[in-house]
């Protein structure tokens, strides 16, 4: 944990030092990227797809619940003139239902994450595009995303990852 702390610290350094000198040698520049996508005509597209896909997923579970509502209502309402076998079979049944639920509720978080993903990432690619160009355009040495304060955008340069890694004894 120390030792992610550590470079952490030295990796705020090491990008601190950058802006300095990008300061001297060029412009740092921010945007919103959030208030930019926002703005952007294919996002409203993007989220009535993804809100129908949501729809539709959302009136599949309801399908299940009111099933299952059924059967539960059914059960309890006959549970005293059943016999064991018919209790038994009713119970794993109603059970079966509720597994059914739960397994659909995960896979549909999961489906719709990655609809979202699939629709976002060309809006992103896009904007981001439009990011790199506007900078290189005018200049930006950097430019910082004032709504999540990421670094969007810098100078090409050489990866020294090795470099630490072996400073570091780290093959």
């Amino acid at each position: 944990m120390k030792v992610l702390i550590k470079i952490g610290v030295l990796a705020a350094l090491v990008f601190s030092m950058n802006l300095a000198n990008a300061q001297k040698d060029g412009k740092i520049g921010h945007i919103n990227s959030n208030e930019l996508l926002k703005v952007m005509p294919e996002k409203d597209t993007a989220e009535a797809e993804l809100q129908k896909y949501a729809k539709e997923l959302e009136m599949q579970l309801t399908a299940m619940t009111t099933e299952y509502e059924k059967k539960y209502t059914d059960y309890q309402a006959n549970v005293n003139v059943m016999s064991d076998v018919i209790k038994a079979s009713k119970e794993e049944e109603i059970m079966g239902i509720q597994r059914r639920i739960q397994d659909f509720q995960g896979k549909a978080q999961e489906a719709l994450a990655k609809r979202e993903s699939e629709i976002m990432e060309p809006i992103i690619k896009k904007a981001r595009d439009a990011i790199s160009k506007v900078a290189k355009d005018n200049g930006y040495s950097y430019v910082i995303d004032s709504g999540t304060g990421a670094l969007l955008y810098f100078p090409e340069g050489q990866d020294i990852l090795p470099l630490v890694k072996k400073e570091l004894g780290i093959l």
